[in-house]
């Protein structure tokens, strides 16, 4: 099976939005991992004054992730799956968060316009046609010294990581998925994975795309070396 793209990809989380949280929900690290991801944007003063991107939002795990990293901070959401986004809406949220319905690549059409003090981009590079083009984007949407996160499962680059992963989703989540009635996307989840960057590899893309500090960060548990935080910054000068 080969990869999901574009319109066919939104239409697979379309469809699979309604049992998407119970899903994820099976994974007992998925939302303290996206939780670390958002806390390593090291974000100061709990967010006060700031303004921040949660890019490929999904149904807000990632949104309340950022929001527990910077409670004080603004947060636009943004995804281009309409039934991804309307879970995330339907939940409760402060006034300082909101949601709008857009790809990733064509933000300033949505309205959506900088600068950002940080972006959080979790799941969401290996799933799009240019991640070359979409980095050179955020990139310009940060503001001098702003941050960006990228909460990806991009693996380690062993043979060990690349197995634990076909196990992993070959007896774990493609199963889970079919008794949902939704056997593509974790099929493309699979197969997306294998078929983009190692996290080294990754990392040596954020740094051609114009951003300086990037580093790789693993997470805990049986997920070290299957998913990564990749940080990087805009160069200039650092938010107060």
């Amino acid at each position: 099976m080969t990869v999901l793209r574009d319109d066919d990809l939104t239409a697979a989380f379309d469809h699979a939005a309604p049992a998407y949280d119970r899903l994820v929900a099976l994974n007992p690290g998925y939302h303290a991992h996206l939780r670390r991801s958002a806390r390593r944007l090291r974000l100061p003063g709990r967010g006060a004054g700031l303004r921040l991107l949660d890019l490929g939002c999904g149904t807000g795990a990632s949104t309340a992730a950022l929001l527990e990293a910077a409670p004080l901070a603004d947060i636009t959401a943004v995804d281009a799956s309409a039934g991804m986004l309307d879970r995330a809406a339907a939940k409760r949220w402060p006034t300082g968060v909101r949601f709008i319905h857009a790809p990733a690549e064509e933000l300033r059409r949505a309205g959506v316009h900088g600068p950002f003090d940080a972006v959080l981009a979790a799941y969401l590079f290996r799933n799009v046609t240019d991640p070359d083009l979409l980095l050179a984007a955020v990139r310009d949407l940060l503001a001098p010294g702003g941050r960006l996160a990228v909460h990806e499962y991009v693996l380690g680059g062993r043979p060990a990581d690349r197995l634990v992963w076909r196990a992993v989703c070959r007896g774990i989540v493609q199963p889970a998925g079919a008794l949902c009635g939704d056997r593509g996307l974790y099929r493309h989840l699979y197969r997306s994975v294998v078929d983009f960057d190692t996290a080294p590899a990754f990392a040596a893309r954020v740094r051609r795309a114009g951003l300086t500090r990037v580093r790789v960060l693993p997470m805990p548990g049986w997920q070290a070396g299957i998913v990564h935080t990749v940080t990087a910054a805009r160069s200039g000068e650092e938010p107060a």
